[in-house]
């Protein structure tokens, strides 16, 4: 058996509603299984959902104080009052920026904007900022992907005579700020159709609102934020998503032009991956080591050379970023192995000073895909005695509810319940963690503590075809509710395995089924190779996409985990260096069976304590091996001692060494016919010296001494001859008997029945013996030979 990594959860798919979409639409059923496991079930819903025909942009005024907000920056941009745009400094706030500011100075407004320092301001709206605008003059303050939890910041704003317009998309709290507008779709008394919009998608809609019509030029800005941000990519977003995603492979922004050239990335290619893991985190990285200005500027810039610039600059941002994010999570790493084992923690709540702020949400991501618990990561700063946190969790554990259960220690935060941010006092860190541990241990189970893969569907290789691959690929763009495709293909033949790159770090595999194949590579897997035989049944589940090398074109799956469902059997019968075997078992869970107690001194080194002797038919029926390894040593005295030791249980893996000094499988074992010219010759020529003439009448035959030597025992096991002083003669008048009846003959045959079956067999024959008596139908019978 090999384990999968993670559970795995396959969806069901009603194959009715399934085989109906297929019929109608005249798609392939693996398609239309995909839409109906991800709630399209009505063929409009799913003709729109492929195509978009009908889905337009919803009416923006459909948002709660939009006619308001508005009515409001009409009148600043008509009466040129200063306007200042209010952002945040990640993906999502920068692109919220940039869209109001486009929109804005499009429209003649005297305009300006601001995004705090992520370490010498924190997150959102803060008096300081908002005093230091009313000097400059002025009137109104639109803030973008943030405010909702800018309580005082509004009482400030007010106080200071400017009007302030909060457009966002954060949870609300049960007190909303006392703001001009609140342009947001989460709202409780919300008529918006769509709950799930970004903060750039707030943005968006105002922009469509101020305009009258959807500005779908900035749409290449919105999917930005929209895809970085993690919203839902459904309704409306996957509108903005799918045609920002066309607007980018066409852009005109000089700022994107710039990132692409600099990242070689062609224009064909670009998709949602592109956004997620190109422009999304180097947008991020500029707020998370410093200034978000220059990823503004970059997407501003209206000069080639300053467009450049920029984009090598943010480039190099990034790159200081994922140094930092290694080196801080292997901090983090060590903090939670030495201080807060998962054993006892179902939240991990851990801090150092000097951590960045600006990446430890990105740490805290990293900790949760390694630990799978709900993880908040905090920056101690002890000169203010304050620690900064991001916070990312798993499915059921809603972040957002259960940190708002502690607002009496968290003066300042907000997100979702996935993520969220939070600032609060260093000596209320371990009073926050003993609150959500105990919260956790209340709402989540063992079971929930598991690394869950959800998988889409379950695919037989032969349906796989480049035909459905394309047609998958209009369920695209991908992301948070409508994940990439992830299907199982179970049980299907190993036609060949390698590992691949680097320190052999991947593993490259070629599964097959029923005549059809399938390519596979799976990054970072390299080492289990060493884990999946290659007769063994393979479950796998991945990623599916089409590879093109060399103008030929084929399916292939980007492994994310496999599985062995049987037991497994590894052939390490010409091993010669044993001292080896250690590199390639693994060590927990693996029981060393030695069968010939003199052998010990040989592999105890590194079988150790978990060796395993057994010398009775008794100690092989007790011995428990359900589940385990087993590593059968050398070869037993009889099948039967194997057999009871494995017939009827249940073991993961069984290797076998069965190491042997001398074997008999190579000399000869007489033939009914060797017997009777033996017994003829006897016959003829008794008394004969077996110590004298017994090599020559040998090599006369073409026989070994020791066949001679071995058929005559035989003869006087059965009382046929006497031997004395190896002198052998006949017995007279003896009753016919069969050769079964000697010990002699019935060690020798169980013995070279056993090498056959066991030594000298081939892999296939060796995996059909062990199935058959591990399924308890095979019997240890001796090989019987009739007498003449």
């Amino acid at each position: 058996m090999l384990k999968s990594r993670t559970k795995w959860n396959v969806k069901q798919t009603d194959s009715m509603k399934a085989k109906e979409l297929a019929e109608v639409l005249n798609i392939a059923h693996l398609t239309a299984s995909l839409l109906v496991n991800r709630g399209i079930e009505t063929v409009q819903d799913a003709r729109d959902f492929l195509f978009n025909d009908n889905m337009e942009f919803h009416d923006p005024f459909l948002l709660k104080d939009m006619d308001k907000a508005v009515e409001r920056i009409n009148k600043a941009v008509q009466e040129q009052q200063p306007i200042l745009i209010f952002g945040d400094y990640d993906a999502d706030g920068v692109s919220s920026t940039t869209v109001m500011m486009r929109v804005l100075l499009d429209l003649g407004a005297n305009v300006d904007y601001y995004i705090p320092n992520r370490f010498t301001e924190g997150y959102g709206p803060n008096e300081a900022a908002f005093r230091k605008a009313a000097e400059k003059g002025t009137a109104l303050i639109i803030t973008v992907d943030t405010g909702i939890s800018a309580l005082h910041e509004a009482d400030v704003a007010r106080e200071l005579g400017m009007d302030l317009i909060i457009t966002d998309h954060h949870e609300p709290g049960p007190v909303l700020p006392d703001a001009y507008a609140i342009v947001h779709p989460k709202l409780e008394d919300s008529k918006y159709p769509f709950r799930d919009l970004a903060g750039v998608g707030v943005a968006f809609k105002l922009a469509h609102a101020l305009y009258g019509a959807a500005p779908e030029e900035l749409l290449e800005i919105a999917a930005i934020g929209t895809i970085a941000d993690l919203v839902s990519l459904t309704n409306e977003n996957r509108l903005i998503a799918k045609k920002g995603i066309e607007q980018l492979r066409k852009t005109q922004n000089l700022g994107l032009r710039a990132l692409f050239k600099l990242t070689k990335t062609e224009s064909a290619s670009i998709n949602e991956e592109t956004v997620g893991f190109m422009i999304g985190p180097r947008i991020n990285a500029a707020g998370r080591l410093g200034s978000a200005d220059p990823a503004v500027r970059l997407l501003l810039s209206e000069d080639p050379g300053e467009a450049a610039m920029l984009a090598s600059e943010i480039d190099g941002l990034n790159k200081e970023r994922q140094a930092l994010v290694a080196s801080i999570a292997e901090e983090a790493i060590n903090e939670v192995e030495t201080n807060f084992p998962v054993e006892d923690n179902h939240v991990l709540v851990i801090g150092k000073e000097d951590w960045n702020p600006g990446v430890i949400g990105i740490v805290a991501s990293r900790l949760v895909e390694k630990y799978y618990r709900p993880t908040i990561v905090l920056s101690f700063d002890k000169e203010k005695g304050v620690a900064k946190g991001s916070a990312r969790s798993i499915a059921g554990f809603d972040l957002f509810k259960n940190l708002s259960a502690s607002r009496d220690i968290l003066p300042h935060f907000g997100g979702h319940p996935m993520a969220a941010g939070m600032t609060l006092k260093l000596e209320d860190v371990v009073e926050l963690r003993k609150r959500l541990n105990k919260l956790a241990s209340e709402q989540l189970t063992e079971s929930d503590l598991t690394p869950v893969t959800q998988v889409d569907l379950e695919a037989d290789i032969k349906d796989i075809t480049l035909d459905f691959l394309k047609e998958m690929g209009q369920l695209s763009p991908y992301g948070v509710d409508n994940p990439k495709p992830r299907v199982m293909i179970k049980d299907a033949g190993i036609s060949s395995m390698r590992r691949i790159g680097g320190n052999n770090a991947h593993l490259k595999i070629t599964l097959g089924n029923d005549g059809a194949s399938l390519d596979g590579i799976g990054f970072g897997l390299g080492d289990l190779h060493e884990h999946i035989s290659p007769i063994s049944s393979l479950s796998v589940i991945g990623e599916l996409s089409i590879n093109e090398w060399n103008n030929i074109r084929k399916p292939q799956i980007f492994l994310q985990d496999v599985a062995v469902n049987s037991w497994q059997l590894f052939d390490i019968r010409g091993l010669r260096r044993t001292e080896k075997l250690k590199e390639m078992v693994p060590e927990d869970g693996t029981k060393w069976i030695l069968f010939d107690e003199g052998k010990e001194e040989r592999f105890l080194p590194f079988a150790q304590k978990s060796l395993v002797k057994i010398r009775s038919l008794e100690e092989a029926i007790n011995t428990e091996i359900d589940s385990t390894n087993i590593v059968l040593l050398d070869l037993p005295a009889s099948g039967g001692m194997l057999e009871k030791l494995i017939s009827g249980k249940k073991p993961a893996r069984i290797y076998v060494h069965f190491h042997k000094e001398d074997s008999d499988f190579f000399s000869t074992m007489p033939t009914r016919e060797h017997f009777k010219w033996f017994y003829a010759f006897l016959a003829k020529k008794a008394p004969f010296d077996l110590k004298r003439h017994g090599e020559e009448l040998a090599k006369y035959r073409g026989w070994s001494k020791e066949t001679i030597e071995f058929m005559s025992q035989v003869f006087f096991d059965l009382d046929f001859v006497k031997i004395n002083n190896g002198i052998i003669s006949l017995e007279k008048s003896v009753p016919k008997r069969d050769l079964s009846e000697s010990k002699t003959y019935q060690k020798k045959q169980a013995t070279f029945t056993l090498e056959n079956d066991l030594l000298y067999s081939s892999f296939e024959q060796l995996k059909s013996w062990f199935d058959q008596v591990i399924q308890g139908s095979v019997q240890n019978e001796e090989a019987i030979t009739e007498w003449i």
